[in-house]
This record gives C-alpha cells, sequence and structure tokens, in this order.
C-alpha cells in the first residue's frame, strides 16, 4: 500500500480523494497555485506545496513543477483526479520513468484512448460497435468528400485528440465540409496542439449511455453498470443518472459483457468509462474511452455501494479486484446535477466570490463540492461549484429528492445553473425520461422555458 498520495488537481475532486485516502490510512500531498492557497484541500491535504501562479498552464499543467513537489514530498503515487493532467500520456511516461506510480492506466493505453481515430480502430478490434466512419483524415478535399459520401449524410468532423465539443463540426451538406474540416482543424489545433480530425456518421438524436469499468493488474475486470449523460449542453454534461430509463437488465449485461471483454483484449487496468451513442436499446455504437475517474462517478458509487476512488488506488498498489461480477448489485436510484457558476441561459462564466452557501441535506442526499461561503471562483478554472447527488428506491424518488435538495439549495454573489436545473426537473419528457443528447437544444426553443 501507498505511504503518500500527491493530489495533482484541485477542487471537489481533490476533496473526494483526500477522503478516500484518509479512510485508507494514507498521506495526502496537495499542490496549489497562488489563488488556490486558501483554498480546503489544501487546508485538509497533510502538506502542501505552491506549484506557481494562477494560470494553470504556470501551475496544475506544469509538469516539471509537479514532478518537483512529487519528489521534494516524497511521495509514492500521484493521483491525477480528472480534467488537467488526467489524460496526459507524457505525464504519465514521466511519472513512471521517474518512479513515481500513476494512479491510472500505463501511459501507452493513455495515449491510445486519447487518440480518437486509434481508439476507434482498437475498439472495433476488440469487439464493440461501430459508427461508419474514418480513420484520419487526408488533406485531399477529393479523399475527403469521398470518405464522406462513403460514410452517407449528415457526417461529424471530429477532432482526433478532442474532448468538450471543440474540433467538431456537423456538416449536412455536401458543399460544406471542406470548410467544415478545415475550421476543425484550426479549432483543434488551438485546442489541443493537434490538427488531426477523422469523420464519423452524425446521429440525430441519439442518447448518450457510459458504462463504468473497473480493472486490475491481475486480470479481473467487472463493469459497474451505465450512466445515463443525455442532458448535455455544447457537448458538457449537465445532469446524470444511473440506471438509464433505456435499458433493460439483459442489456445492460449484454453491454457490459462486450465492454469487459474489450477491456481484457487491450490490457485495460485502474478505474475507466466507456462511452456510447444509443439509437434504441438494441442499436449501439463505441464513442470514446476515458481513462480516469468520472465527473459523474457518484452516481455508481450510491446505487452499487463501491467507492470508485479508493478501488482506483487499491488497484495502482497492485491490489486485486475484491469483486467479481455477480458480486456487483445494483439498488435503486441514483441522480446528479453540476452546479456550476454560470449565466443559466447563455452558459456563460460567472466568476466572483460567494456571499451565501447553504449546502441541502436530508434522506438520500449527498453534495461533493470545495466551496464555502466567501469563498472565490476563480476566473481561471472550472465553473464547477458543487455536484449535487440524491438517491432513492427508484427513478420517482431520486426525482422528488432532487428537486427539494435543489429548492433548498442556497447559492449568492455568482449566477448559477440552479435555475436551470429546476426547470428542467419539472419537465414532462425529463420526468418520463425521454432523452436524447439534444433535449437541452429542443428545450430552449421554447422560451417560456428559459431559465431566470
Amino acid at each position: 500500500m501507498f505511504n503518500k498520495i500527491l493530489i495533482a488537481n484541485r477542487g471537489e475532486i481533490a476533496l473526494r480523494i483526500i477522503c478516500a485516502c484518509k479512510e485508507l490510512g494514507i498521506q495526502t500531498v496537495a499542490i496549489y497555485s497562488e489563488a488556490d492557497r486558501h483554498a480546503l484541500h489544501v487546508r485538509f491535504a497533510d502538506e502542501a506545496v505552491c506549484i506557481g501562479p494562477a494560470t494553470s498552464s504556470e501551475s496544475y499543467l506544469n509538469i516539471p513543477s509537479v514532478i518537483s513537489a512529487a519528489e521534494i514530498t516524497n511521495v509514492d503515487a500521484i493521483h491525477p483526479g480528472y480534467g488537467f493532467l488526467a489524460e496526459n500520456a507524457h505525464f504519465a511516461e514521466v511519472c513512471e520513468s521517474c518512479g513515481i506510480k500513476f494512479i491510472g492506466p500505463r501511459s501507452a493505453l493513455i495515449r491510445l484512448m486519447g487518440d480518437k481515430a486509434a481508439a476507434r480502430a482498437a475498439m472495433a478490434e476488440a469487439g464493440l460497435p461501430m459508427l461508419p466512419g474514418t480513420g484520419k483524415l487526408s488533406h485531399d478535399p477529393a479523399v475527403i468528400t469521398m470518405e464522406a459520401e462513403n460514410i452517407g449524410y449528415p457526417v461529424i468532423v471530429k477532432a482526433v485528440g478532442g474532448g468538450g465539443g471543440r474540433g467538431m463540426k456537423i456538416v449536412r451538406d455536401p458543399a460544406m465540409l471542406v470548410n467544415a474540416v478545415h475550421l476543425a482543424r484550426t479549432e483543434a489545433n488551438k485546442a489541443f496542439h493537434n490538427p488531426e480530425v477523422y469523420l464519423e456518421k452524425y446521429l440525430e438524436s441519439p442518447r448518450h449511455i457510459e458504462f463504468q469499468v473497473l480493472a486490475d493488474e491481475h486480470g479481473n475486470v467487472v463493469h459497474l453498470g451505465e450512466r445515463e449523460c443525455s442532458i448535455q449542453r455544447r457537448h458538457q454534461k449537465l445532469i446524470e443518472e444511473a440506471p438509464s430509463t433505456l435499458l433493460s437488465a439483459e442489456m445492460r449485461q449484454h453491454v457490459g459483457t462486450l465492454v469487459c471483454q474489450a477491456m481484457t483484449r487491450v490490457g485495460y487496468t485502474s478505474c475507466g468509462t466507456v462511452e456510447f451513442l444509443f439509437e434504441s436499446p438494441e442499436r449501439f455504437y463505441f464513442m470514446e474511452m476515458n481513462t480516469r475517474i468520472q465527473v459523474e462517478h457518484p452516481v455508481t458509487e450510491l446505487i452499487t455501494r463501491i467507492d470508485l476512488l479508493k478501488e482506483q488506488i487499491l488497484i495502482a498498489a497492485g491490489e486485486p479486484l475484491p469483486m467479481r461480477q455477480d458480486d456487483v448489485l445494483w439498488d435503486g436510484w441514483s441522480m446528479e446535477c453540476r452546479i456550476n457558476a454560470e449565466d443559466p441561459v447563455k452558459f456563460t462564466p460567472s466568476p466572483g466570490k460567494i456571499s451565501t452557501f447553504h449546502t441541502p441535506g436530508g434522506p438520500g442526499v449527498r453534495v461533493d463540492s470545495a466551496a464555502h461561503t466567501e469563498c472565490v471562483i476563480s476566473p481561471y478554472y472550472d465553473s464547477l461549484i458543487a455536484k449535487l447527488i440524491t438517491n432513492g428506491r427508484d427513478r420517482r424518488e431520486t426525482l422528488g429528492r432532487m428537486r427539494r435538495a435543489l429548492e433548498m439549495f442556497v447559492v449568492e454573489g455568482v449566477k448559477t445553473t440552479l435555475p436551470l436545473h429546476r426547470r428542467i426537473l419539472q419537465d414532462e419528457d425529463f420526468i418520463q425520461g425521454r432523452l436524447n443528447t439534444h433535449f437541452l437544444d429542443h428545450y430552449f426553443q421554447d422560451s417560456g422555458k428559459a431559465a431566470s
């Protein structure tokens, strides 16, 4: 077991990792930027090291500074959380070369799954169904046009190294294809320093459903079921729940088995998430894999009673999984609302000082947050204030608890997405589980539903 872990992150996920480490008897080292000097993860870690100015490129993304902090504090391992360096293959490789355990998969697997075109090829070979698509696109307009015609319109241009909706362009008109590819390349290069893109068949109204997996270093792999992530805005998830209203127990077992087989074939270890687009309960396609803990991991924890952070750390320490697939049980329903410091209609950031912060409680309510009254939501980092999670015996009880919790959640001093969440949970389509990835696009077309 590790004696000391450095947490290469901030905010609520840093606190979540500290909680897991405390329960495992592991000491923690927090890193922080000058802007986070008074942050809660700094206060609650056993040690803390300032690694640079407020801008993330000079602090949380500065690999030499992070490694230096790890070396001077003599840690055994680094936990990257999510975001920042969590899926940076070079960072994982540096950790490996320095003899520091990276809490995640091997750098080679991070690199493979970080290349979306290569990941498609690897997962197809491992037996997962794929949408019609291409490898990395040629720069020849004639070849690009032919590839799109072979797939069939509409198509979507995607960045090979992408995420968060950047470097993505939907093309319905063949006359717009070459220009869309050019724009996607430019955007991808700016965002990811990688201009490569590929084409994929575009689905008009799919559901975004992901499967959680755990895989140890002894060849054991289990899936923990699915999470529904279809409620999103500009490809950013807002509400997640588990299980999905779309899948039967039989389909959950079928897809989960395929996922576990694929993970075994590629030699995956650690916690990971395999994401799919579903046209129907029986028609689904691999989209991408995230080789890290997810923001929405609490919804799986609440219905499986499995602490994903602790399991991720134990796997990295070489421990075998304590469960097999037949041991994984799902009990009830859970849901998460991401409360962001954003304008609830325009989705523009709303940094500033929180003047009032009151979190709800009561049965079936969990709040993961590093915010508090008088804390400052910095313009330098992600706008997430808190994750509000509820669970109950079924979806109806879970929805009731979420509505009640949203009403009792008070954040003043900055704009938040709380009003939007309150309205969505009153929507009849949402209540009935009629979801797809364009739910909010249609929602905002009705001006009467605009959040206030």
